[in-house]
């Protein structure tokens, strides 16, 4: 069977930041802990009755803010979670430097907890204020200092570059100073700006497309130097310390998403049908415990779905999984792949579906051969 994550979303925020199109809201004066977690639990036991017979291979907890919430108030959760779990598995906290309190860390640790993804954006103070983030470079520094204190040997920082009248300088600085603090993971990410956010309406000055260029050759080559391996888009791991919970939606493997807005995908076997799920988005409509929509994807999506996501790994993935993890066979999209590697975007390797250095580039151009009509 294919792998199955687990995706844990916490959708409130002491802040929500300008660029920010995930499911996320200003937290109430009285978080709703208890009730939450209680939600949560439900929506497990409903979820798993789905997929009993399988073991969790990963879990995700993303928001939002999830370091909102101690590890007390998670305790419950993680009790009846735990065990359909297989032993050691990868267990990530996103945290935000601005929520942390004095050995929280610690505790979370004890609960489970193994690898942290901190949400950093930038060291540059005039950023941050621009990004709307609530902490500062200070306190990125002091969260490192108690995640590496509690234990932790496995942390990721969030970057992103190409911000508002950022310059050349100012993003090399920002990777400059988030190797320094040694973390064995990085995502690296552009700023773009997403529909329905605060900069959709009221768009920043971003840097030109000649600089964004620039800043990402020099960053590329920076974090090379450090000794971190690009292995996707804008994920790069040291000491092969690849975030195995984004490895399986990269390889389109198997979740389950609780929380408001959740999405989960499963596969059901018998029938080899995918079926995604979308928990109520609402806080309110989720704590009400609304009914979540399902769908079956339709086998005609499934081949661009699953290159949407292989594509994204630098190294690419063995040809077998396409049938492994869609069901269809692979000639049905042979004449897409010869076309692809004709116009030079697809490795020529009949064992391998891989994008060339120049499919890599061009991503969307790539994408392009895999929809459901055959490009022109």
């Amino acid at each position: 069977m294919n792998p199955l994550g687990l995706y844990i979303h916490f959708p409130w925020c002491v802040k929500k930041c300008p660029y920010c199109d995930f499911n996320s809201f200003h937290q109430p004066t009285a978080l709703p802990k208890a009730e939450y977690i209680a939600c949560l639990i439900r929506d497990f036991e409903q979820d798993w009755q789905k997929v009993s017979e399988r073991t969790i291979t990963s879990i995700f907890m993303g928001g939002g803010t999830p370091s909102l919430f101690h590890a007390e108030d998670l305790a419950p959760l993680f009790a009846k979670i735990l065990p359909h779990c297989q032993p050691n598995l990868e267990i990530t906290l996103e945290a935000n430097p601005g929520t942390i309190e004095h050995g929280q860390f610690k505790e979370y640790r004890d609960l489970g907890i193994n690898r942290i993804s901190l949400g950093v954006q930038s060291f540059q103070s005039a950023h941050l204020k621009a990004l709307g983030r609530i902490h500062s470079a200070d306190e990125v520094a002091k969260a490192v200092a108690e995640i590496k204190a509690a234990g932790f040997s496995n942390f990721n920082l969030d970057l992103m570059h190409g911000l508002p009248k950022q310059t050349l300088d100012e993003a090399l600085d920002d990777l400059h100073q988030a190797i320094a603090l040694q973390p064995t993971h990085l995502s690296w990410y552009q700023l773009t700006i997403e529909p329905n956010t605060y900069f959709a309406h009221y768009p920043p000055t971003l840097p030109h497309d000649d600089a964004l260029a620039e800043i990402e050759e020099q960053g590329f080559a920076l974090l090379t130097a450090a000794g971190f391996e690009r292995y996707e888009i804008s994920a790069f791991a040291r000491n092969n310390r690849q975030s195995q919970h984004n490895l399986n939606y990269w390889t389109f493997g198997d979740y389950l998403g609780i929380g408001a807005g959740a999405h989960g995908k499963i596969t059901v076997e018998a029938p080899n049908h995918i079926v995604r799920t979308i928990k109520p988005k609402l806080p309110k409509s989720y704590l009400q415990r609304q009914s979540c929509t399902q769908m079956l994807l339709p086998e005609s999506a499934l081949p661009f779905e699953w290159m949407m996501n292989v594509l994204r790994l630098k190294q690419g993935v063995s040809a077998h999984l396409f049938s492994e993890r869609t069901g269809l066979p692979l000639s049905v999209i042979q004449s897409k792949l010869n076309r692809a590697v004709q116009a030079q975007l697809l490795e020529a390797d009949p064992e391998k579906i891989q994008a060339s250095d120049l499919g890599y580039r061009f991503l969307n151009d790539l994408l392009t051969h895999f929809m459901d009509q055959d490009p022109i």
